[in-house]
């Protein structure tokens, strides 16, 4: 019986996809789970009379592999997969190559690359985007770790990927963990899109009085044009839209507002502040969803503090797509790819990654949940300059800001006014006025700090540092 080209270790729904994705590119494949009722499950269904096996325990799951051994691992990140790494481990021969497909943290990667390079095993932690839509059909894809390792699987991943103009949405990252630090910015960029959009649709509701189907034409005029066009707005489009079975009414208003997350978003705001990467969006975007998990404390606060009543605001029509809140949404868009992209630049520097920031622009335009054609303008924008330190200041975003923040000012100012919370737009808005600022009030700050605790300070018309006795 000839072996397996392809191992997946966690039948979850990502795994099964990814290996009906790699069968469809002409992979045999063996698969593993903890319980092996899943994997005659999924045997007896989705996997039935395809080029796929299963495995009882590790030992066969291993010795149905052709060498080297190629495994997949989609298992849940931290304790689940050193566990699985430390089970299989005694199985591998020199040569063989484990791949981490799930969202670990970066740092752990690094640890694992050592460790199991040092066994002479391979090891590929690998960022993969998409959803279980885009890992059957064609997901973004982001392995790390030695170059060798990425080579012993090329070619299944460049079948596997989403496929774009330019290529397949997958490439080399970089050594180490960088694959999944390139994934973890990936998803605090998702996390900043999805809180945008989110507050767009508050102000069209509770400003303008909008219903759920007049907010969905506003997302469809977005979604036609060249600074907006991605599957996020599609896809909140498609929500807006959708109405409850029972009733006829809109589903959307029906859910709970307490929004989920799994830690990658907290990964991000830690990893950008300890490069010193200004994030605020992103960040914003992470505190909506913890205060959103405070609903009972929010029910109460509303009860003693109350909401503001206000008059209405001239925030634009359906016919012009809203054009201040388009405007805010875009450019908070725009700060919170700028944000991620500034901490891709700085770790790159500190972790010696060498990320190619074109090349991680041009993976994201396909098959991953961040892909807008957006990402065009950002590939274009470091061909042009590979070491431009912020796309605020690139001509084609730079022209952007000028021309849209009036529209994102309004659009903070009403909402400040009608005490609605828009955490991104008034984060955004605060890192554009910062960012094109020459001269902060920190100044001030760094005098309060040499005065309580003697910490010195540059001055603006001589070299050196100083000290001034402030309290004589």
């Amino acid at each position: 019986m000839s072996k397996a080209h392809f191992g997946l270790v966690g039948l979850g729904v990502m795994g099964e996809n990814l290996v009906l994705n790699a069968e469809r590119n002409g992979f045999s494949s063996v698969v593993y789970n903890r319980t092996y009722s899943k994997t005659e499950a999924f045997l007896n269904g989705r996997g039935a009379s395809k080029a796929i096996s299963g495995a009882v325990d590790l030992q066969e799951f291993v010795n149905k592999l052709e060498r080297p051994r190629r495994i997949l691992m989609m298992v849940k990140a931290g304790s689940a997969t050193d566990a699985v790494i430390q089970q299989i481990s005694p199985f591998l021969e020199e040569g063989d190559l484990l791949i981490d497909g799930g969202n670990s943290l970066f740092s752990d990667t690094e640890r694992r690359v050592k460790e199991l390079e040092s066994k002479s095993f391979g090891y590929i932690g690998m960022g993969v985007s998409g959803g279980s839509k885009g890992a059957l059909e064609g997901p973004s894809m982001m392995p790390g770790g030695t170059k060798a390792s990425y080579d012993a699987i090329e070619s299944l991943l460049t079948k596997m990927a989403a496929q774009v103009e330019d290529g397949p949405c997958v490439t080399y990252i970089g050594p180490g963990g960088s694959g999944h630090f390139v994934k973890t910015v990936h998803n605090g960029i998702e996390y900043g899109i999805e809180q945008i959009l989110a507050e767009a649709y508050d102000l069209m509701k509770r400003i303008c009085g909008m219903n759920c189907d007049d907010i969905a034409k506003v997302f469809a005029f977005w979604n036609s044009s060249e600074e907006l066009s991605s599957y996020l707005v599609e896809i909140t489009e498609i929500c807006l839209k959708t109405k409850d079975p029972e009733d006829g009414s809109d589903l959307v208003e029906k859910i709970m507002d307490k929004a989920g997350q799994k830690g990658t978003g907290l990964w991000t705001v830690v990893s950008a502040l300890q490069l010193g990467a200004s994030v605020p969006t992103i960040y914003a975007s992470l505190n909506a969803r913890v205060m959103s998990s405070m609903k009972f404390q929010r029910e109460k606060g509303q009860t003693i503090l109350g909401l503001t009543s206000f008059s209405t605001f001239d925030l634009g029509s359906i016919s012009d797509g809203m054009e201040p809140i388009m405007d805010a949404v875009v450019l908070s868009t725009i700060a919170s790819y700028a944000q991620g992209m500034e901490a891709l630049r700085l770790a790159s520097k500190e972790y010696d990654y060498n990320l190619k920031m074109p090349s991680i622009a041009q993976i994201w335009k396909g098959g991953c949940i961040i892909r807008s054609t957006l990402l065009k303008r950002i590939q274009d924008a470091y061909n042009l300059d590979p070491q431009l330190p912020n796309l605020l200041i690139d001509p084609w975003f730079a022209e952007q800001v000028v021309r849209r923040l009036p529209g994102l000012t309004r659009v903070v100012a009403a909402a400040a006014q009608a005490g609605i919370p828009v955490p991104c737009f008034t984060s955004t808005l605060d890192y554009i006025n910062s960012y094109r600022t020459s001269r902060l009030p920190q100044n001030l700050v760094q005098a309060m700090r040499d005065c309580f605790g003697s910490h010195t300070y540059e001055r603006i018309d001589k070299e050196g540092s100083f000290h001034t006795d402030w309290v004589k």
